[in-house]
């Protein structure tokens, strides 16, 4: 099996799936992931087995996975992202433990790309997340609503007839099934949510930010969004390659 050689080996460990990438200092280079119920130590070393890395950097918001994830890198240079490591951005946020790895690192990867500009990050994962970075840069907050797939499931298990769907954009927003009845709900109903909580935030903050969205929904989601400047489907990882070069240095 041809071995691939980098310098980091990033690591994005949600609730749902755990996501890895192969970078170099000049970006990302490849990409794994694996279910996050099959996170082993075996499973991850199985997955990886023609990677090869100096370094490791660890964004996790299921703390069940982590000891699994620092045995299969046992070898190498091993950091947690946590903000109590240098992250390129400041933490203006009074219990900044209760940050997930995953928006810090969205909050480093703006900070880098976007300088002395105001950034929202909206991540369409299992939750979605408003993550808000002003021009110092300094993440100052953010919103946590319930992501589309709990939506999706939620009305499947607890209803005895609605069907679990597949998100998707449907033709109308009247629907003429329940399928798509529940599709419009999903996709009219969330973009109504962002575009409200948007609102709120600019209301408060009283600056004009750039609003980038990541996460699996994202690409669907900013369809003919005119509030949503860029589509970054690699934020986290990018966040967390800037992370891992501040760090190793």
């Amino acid at each position: 099996m041809t071995q691939e050689r980098s310098r980091f080996l990033l690591i994005n460990n949600n609730n749902t799936r755990t996501k890895f990438a192969l970078a170099s200092d000049d970006g990302l280079v490849a990409h794994k992931s694996i279910a996050t119920a099959d996170v082993s130590r075996e499973s991850v070393a199985s997955l990886l087995d023609n990677w090869e890395y100096d370094d490791v950097i660890l964004a996790s918001v299921v703390p069940a996975s982590v000891s699994a994830l620092k045995k299969a890198h046992s070898g190498e240079r091993f950091v947690e992202v946590s903000h109590r490591i240098p992250l390129g951005v400041e933490i203006d946020f009074p219990d900044p433990s209760g940050i997930g790895a995953d928006r810090l690192g969205n909050a480093a990867a703006v900070a880098g790309q976007y300088p002395g500009e105001s950034v929202i990050v909206v991540d369409f994962g299992t939750a979605v997340t408003f993550d808000i970075v002003d021009s110092r840069p300094a993440y100052i907050g953010g919103v946590i609503a319930p992501g589309l797939d709990a939506m999706r499931h939620y009305l499947h298990q607890r209803t005895a007839l609605l069907p679990e769907i597949e998100i998707s954009r449907p033709a109308s927003a009247i629907g003429k099934s329940t399928t798509h009845a529940m599709q419009s709900g999903g996709f009219h109903g969330y973009r109504g949510l962002v575009r409200e909580i948007l609102l709120q935030i600019e209301k408060e903050t009283q600056f004009p930010s750039k609003v980038i969205a990541t996460g699996g929904y994202a690409s669907l989601m900013a369809e003919d969004f005119p509030e949503i400047e860029k589509v970054s489907p690699y934020l986290t990882m990018e966040g967390l390659l800037r992370i891992a070069q501040i760090n190793f240095l």
